[in-house]
């Protein structure tokens, strides 16, 4: 192959999603810089300096050919009981734990989802799905009630706060932290919304 895949449209999610998912890696723990997928190129881009003392404190990026569109968007208002406008147009945020560090993003690993954040941003739907390196044999748990609760507390608090001047109104929530079952159902409907969205 001549080229590079994109890692959004190019790269499958994994044979065995939801049970066992493809996740490309944007930002490691101890990046003092926010970097993301432009969405054009496929290649990482500076988003911005992390302007706190927040730091991500899991492997985090996102899910190939998955959407966060109006299934995403339904599934968080039912469940939340919140008024969701809509999916927040990205692909699912995934944040993967693992003993083992990575020095840097732009790599692609197998992740075994165990829960996930219901994350409301300014009334838009952005999850955040909780997974396990595939093969750790430390962070090996199930589902996320065998996790350290103090390792779900970091994840909240970063994306709680990783938005937010200091003085100014918090703008995301966290509505749930929900299990194993419930985030293989997101991932699945933003595969669906991936196809609706895209297959054309």
């Amino acid at each position: 192959m001549a080229y590079q895949l994109h890692p959004w449209h190019g790269i499958s999610p994994g044979e065995e999603a939801p049970q066992i998912v493809t996740a490309f890696i944007e930002i490691v723990p101890g990046d003092t810089v926010k970097y993301e997928i432009d969405k054009a190129s496929g290649w990482l881009k500076v988003d911005r300096p992390q302007k706190f003392s927040n730091i991500v404190p899991a492997l985090y990026g996102f899910i190939p050919q998955t959407y966060c569109g109006e299934s995403i968007a339904r599934f968080c208002a039912e469940r939340s009981g919140k008024t969701v406008r809509k999916g927040d147009g990205d692909p699912l945020d995934i944040c993967v734990f693992s003993e083992r560090p990575l020095n840097h993003g732009g790599v692609l690993l197998k992740a075994v989802p165990i829960g996930g954040l219901r994350l409301i941003d300014k009334d838009e739907a952005d999850d955040k799905i909780i997974a396990v390196l595939q093969g750790d044999e430390v962070y090996s748990w199930k589902e996320i009630a065998e996790c350290p609760e103090s390792l779900v507390r970091r994840l909240m608090h970063y994306f709680l706060t990783y938005k937010t001047i200091p003085g100014s109104a918090r703008v995301c929530e966290i509505t749930h932290v929900y299990g194993r079952e419930e985030a293989m159902e997101v991932i699945r409907r933003s595969m669906q919304d991936y196809k609706d969205s895209f297959a054309k």
